[in-house]
């Protein structure tokens, strides 16, 4: 129960408050691209509010922007109906079609001067969006245009999309999700990097996106959605220009380059002028869609059995062409990641010249039965990478040849490796230099060596300035060098060199992690340093052994073996030996690693003087327990230090077991 009184009126005010201004801050970034406050500035917003809600959970609300991700997974998407049908737009190639298009309007209304507005077709999935007196309430994909499946969890985290709007009664708009490029690219290099299939384009990302049945997993991929319709209470705005500004003033995001055409000469340069343009877009846009304006009008006109007369769809040119693949290439990613990059006889595509276009992986080109010499179809999706769609077998001579991957890494000759069950081989070798500079910065990161002041460019630098080459190199270097160098000087050099000296006394289960061996995480990293002491028994374990440790299944194992297998990994281990990096930690007995905490959840608040939050973190890990970061009925410890902040109050509302230091230590086992 929240208190009662003027400390929860007063709190009233302030979540109301914080609501209000985050919700004008997320339009203002998400809708009208204007930010006016720094990322840090918003996330201190949403943390206030977080830690008031926490403190008056009665006080939470469906539409408070903290909830914009909550729940459980879904277990399936119900069907819903919808009231009114979302029909399809009929489809047009060229301008003389899209003329008689308007000749056939202008001759069934006769004497009428019509308008038209010509909007950017989002290639995106369609939805609508129901909202109860000024709340979210229900979304539904296009589906068959009759029905679709209920998706309002996943559709909430959109920060685009607003969870409360200022009009009552019921309001449905209807638009399209999409997902723009950069997150297009990054889903793909996530999925890569993990070894998964990649999405073809962006519109199949979305379409999976939207199906996952994890809220959390659809907010991380970050769709976006246009909206271009709406109902008021069942009724049609008077105009198609009329519904885009409305749809605005309403807080829904409608595409800014939408137009009013006076003429339908007017449309026809509409189409002219984005056919050039729409490469510059953050999102991918495959035509126009031309709607006559007037409700008037387009009731009058009415619809075919499967589309409105009053709308067409004019489609861009296809972003493909067809050229000779000279040779295949691989490149190195930052990951290690090898990705076969196609050499193409240059050839004009979308105004750009191409000569490069990615062939993904090894798997994709097998089943693909691309060869070099094939003459192959491209492909270009606005700014994404073009890709090789497919070879044109009957154009072959016999004399294409099919390509075969490199046992080793054309970057610095290591042997690759391709885990079971994965798609992607890569390079082990952490200082390889084309995936050298990540392996620098994860190895000084604060879960890692923890070396302070080693940032990105400073990094770059060291790297320029060819000061390192290998991670080693990093213990070799000098105060003068290091003063030398832009935007350091003495104090911040020594800090560097004292920050770098500190890491070599970190426990090894740091090194371990900082290594960055395939799938050993930070936990794991403990539990292998424990179980092992160290790095030497370690490198010395085979798959069997490592099999025989909980979370170890074989693809870890062989991951490690390999690691520890490769002659470039073994001199790099005997240079951070020769630079007194420690190597030797406590073995942990089996009774400390019994399980005792298993099943226990933790939550941490306020300083302890024996650990670090990390520290503390990690000895309930290897005892079996988790720590989670926001106080529930489900929680099972708050481990309470010195100036406990609001979980500590939460918790004591909630009846939780509540530890101090010394009861946290027993439980531990830890005099």
């Amino acid at each position: 129960m929240s208190p009662k009184g003027p400390a929860r009126k007063d709190a009233e005010a302030r979540i109301a408050a914080l609501r209000r201004t985050i919700e004008h801050q997320e339009k203002k970034y998400y809708v009208d691209n204007d930010p006016q406050i720094s990322d840090a500035e918003f996330d201190g917003l949403v943390k206030k509010l977080q830690s008031l809600e926490e403190q008056y959970p009665d006080l939470i609300t469906p539409e408070s922007p903290t909830q914009r991700v909550g729940g459980k997974p879904a277990e399936g998407f119900p069907t819903v109906r919808h009231a009114t049908p979302m029909q399809s737009i009929d489809n047009v190639y060229s301008v003389e079609e899209l003329e008689e298009f308007g000749r056939r309007i202008e001759k069934l209304r006769p004497g009428r001067t019509l308008e038209y507005t010509a909007e950017l077709k989002i290639d995106g999935l369609g939805i609508s969006i129901l909202y109860h007196d000024g709340r979210l309430a229900q979304a539904v994909t296009r589906g068959d245009g009759t029905q679709g499946d209920e998706v309002t969890a996943n559709v909430r985290t959109i920060k685009s999309l607003p969870l409360t709007i200022p009009r009552r009664g019921e309001v449905e708009v209807r638009g399209e999700i999409y997902l723009p490029f950069a997150s297009f690219r990054r889903i793909n290099r996530e999925r890569e990097d993990a070894g998964e299939p990649l999405f073809a384009n962006a519109r199949n990302a979305a379409a999976g996106s939207l199906r996952l049945l994890d809220p959390r997993e659809v907010a991380a991929r970050r769709l976006d959605a246009f909206l271009y319709y709406l109902f008021l209470d069942g009724q049609e705005p008077a105009g198609q220009w009329e519904c885009l500004h409305t749809l605005a003033d309403l807080g829904f995001k409608a595409n800014p380059h939408s137009r009013l055409c006076r003429t339908f000469g007017e449309v026809t340069e509409y189409w002219k002028e984005w056919t050039e343009k729409r490469d510059t877009l953050e999102y991918d846009v495959d035509g126009v869609v031309v709607k006559v304006n007037a409700r008037e009008d387009r009731r009058a006109l009415g619809s075919t059995s499967k589309f409105p007369r009053w709308a067409i769809s004019f489609k861009f040119p296809a972003r493909q062409a067809t050229t000779r693949l000279n040779d295949i290439i691989v490149q190195v990613g930052r990951t290690g990641a090898l990705t076969p990059v196609a050499v193409l006889e240059p050839v004009k595509l979308s105004g750009t010249t191409i000569s490069r276009a990615t062939l993904h992986n090894e798997d994709e080109i097998r089943r693909k039965d691309i060869r070099i010499g094939d003459v192959v179809l491209i492909e270009r999706s606005g700014d994404v990478i073009p890709q090789v769609v497919g070879p044109m077998r009957e154009r072959r001579t016999g004399r294409e040849k099919p390509f075969v991957l490199p046992a080793r890494c054309p970057v610095c000759g290591s042997k690759t490796y391709r885990p079971e069950g994965e798609i992607v081989s890569r390079c082990a070798n952490p200082s390889c230099p084309a995936r050298l500079r990540e392996s620098i910065l994860h190895f000084a990161g604060r879960r890692a060596m923890n070396i302070e002041g080693l940032g990105e460019a400073l990094v770059d630098q060291l790297m320029e300035k060819k000061l390192v080459s290998s991670i080693p190199d990093l213990y070799d270097l000098g105060f003068e060098t290091l003063a030398g160098l832009e935007r350091m000087g003495s104090k911040s050099a020594r800090n560097l060199l004292d920050e770098i000296e500190a890491s070599k006394k970190n426990d090894p289960s740091r090194l371990i992690f900082a290594l960055g061996i395939r799938h050993v995480g930070e936990k794991l990293a403990r539990t292998l340093s424990g179980r092992f002491g160290g790095i030497d028994a370690l490198a010395a374990a085979g798959a069997e052994e490592l099999t025989g440790i909980d979370d170890v299944g074989p693809v870890v194992a062989a991951n490690v073996v390999f690691f520890f297998g490769q002659p470039e990994n073994r001199g790099l281990l005997m240079r951070l030996r020769a630079a007194g990096v420690n190597f030797a930690g406590p073995k942990e007995t089996p009774a400390l690693m019994d399980g005792s905490l298993s099943g226990s959840s933790f939550v941490l608040t306020g300083a302890l003087e024996r650990f670090t939050r990390d520290e503390a973190k990690a000895e309930i890990e290897k005892r079996g327990g988790k720590v989670v970061d926001s106080v529930s009925g489900k929680t099972g410890y708050v481990v309470a230090g010195a100036d406990p902040g609001s979980k500590l109050g939460r918790a004591q509302k909630l009846g939780l077991k509540i530890l101090d230091e010394p009861a946290f230590l027993s439980l531990l086992g830890i005099e």
